[in-house]
């Protein structure tokens, strides 16, 4: 079988964007707070994906709108499927902002070297991340999975659901197939039986539980025991200390983007449907989560306990290559 193996997410790239840091890299921002007021651009690139808050921000045209007021010119770079190569695109230069994405694989790359920080957090919930498996599979639960391929994104949050649903079922980790695969990748292999099962998020889960008649045989809104993983908007740190007004007007855009869509779930996934090209059904299950925003700065310290509880469970499984101390990657502007 093929053993679990910790991050690579190609690391030539990510460190391509010069200013390498290393392990003292958030010690020059006293408690990850900036210098408040900087601005040296009038342009933000900010990067989207097929689902998710940018999507959104991206169709409504209000989140461009409310930073124009403020003399800042939005330009979309994308679409990515998922972190990793968003976090590649702030790196090499040619985006400011990744979309909004899973804190596994920004945390990562941050050890690695990268000169990355979060500039703001989200919690969404209902959570409804899944391990799937097609229905005439044989496959009835997390125990079945021995012997099997199961593709995941990683370092992010498809391996990592994988990692603690194996782990809560007393399956060695060396006896199941990591088959590691973007989610465009993914989803065919899926389909096609090339793979037994699936751990992904929404709304690539959905689709595929109803394109590929799928059953969820671990959940993660009601099967993992705590969140390990966040929603983040991560930039490049210089970035954030030249531009920190910019930052702030950015995420503050977000959070407008986040209560519309708690107030407006209809005219949301319709939104995302029009996207992903999906079923009415999947888009009505989704409109039916009601699913909910709550956002959090950079120098909140109940949440970065949790979230510093996370990274210490992803660094003790070897999903992360070593301990990180996550407020010295966390700004607030």
């Amino acid at each position: 079988m093929t053993q679990h193996s910790p991050f690579s997410l190609t690391r030539r790239r990510l460190l391509q964007g010069g200013l390498a840091v290393g392990a003292t890299a958030g010690l020059s921002l006293s408690h990850g707070v900036l210098a408040q007021g900087t601005r040296n651009t009038d342009k933000v690139r900010v990067g989207w994906g097929p689902g998710g808050l940018p999507l959104i921000a991206r169709e409504r045209g209000e989140f461009e709108k409310n930073l124009s007021a403020k003399g800042i010119k939005v330009e979309w770079v994308g679409p990515f499927p998922n972190h990793a190569p968003s976090l590649q695109a702030v790196v090499g230069g040619s985006a400011d902002f990744g979309f909004w994405g899973s804190t596994t694989p920004a945390l990562a790359a941050m050890i690695a070297g990268s000169p990355l920080v979060f500039a703001q957090f989200n919690v969404y919930g209902p959570r409804s991340t899944a391990i799937i498996v097609k229905r005439n599979s044989g496959i009835n639960s997390v125990r079945d999975l021995v012997g099997r391929k199961v593709a995941v994104n990683r370092s992010g949050l498809g391996e990592f659901l994988l990692v603690a649903a194996l782990e809560k079922h007393g399956v060695d980790r060396s006896k199941v197939e990591f088959v590691y695969l973007n989610p465009p990748d993914a989803a065919p292999a899926f389909g096609q039986g090339k793979v037994d099962a699936w751990s992904m998020w929404s709304p690539g889960v959905d689709i595929a539980r109803d394109q590929f008649d799928a059953k969820d045989i671990f959940f993660e809104g009601k099967d993992l025991d705590f969140l390990i993983d966040y929603s983040s908007l991560v930039t490049a740190r210089r970035f954030a200390t030249d531009n920190s007004a910019l930052v702030r007007a950015v995420i503050d855009a977000y959070k407008i983007e986040g209560k519309w869509i708690d107030e407006h779930p209809v005219e949301s996934e319709t939104f995302a449907q029009k996207e992903g090209k999906y079923a009415n059904a999947v888009r009505d299950h989704l409109i039916a989560l009601r699913r909910k925003n709550v956002f959090y700065e950079g120098n909140d310290q109940a949440f970065l306990a949790d979230f510093q509880r996370a990274a210490d469970w992803l660094s003790a499984r070897r999903i992360l290559t070593k301990q990180v101390k996550v407020a010295d990657f966390s700004v607030r502007v």
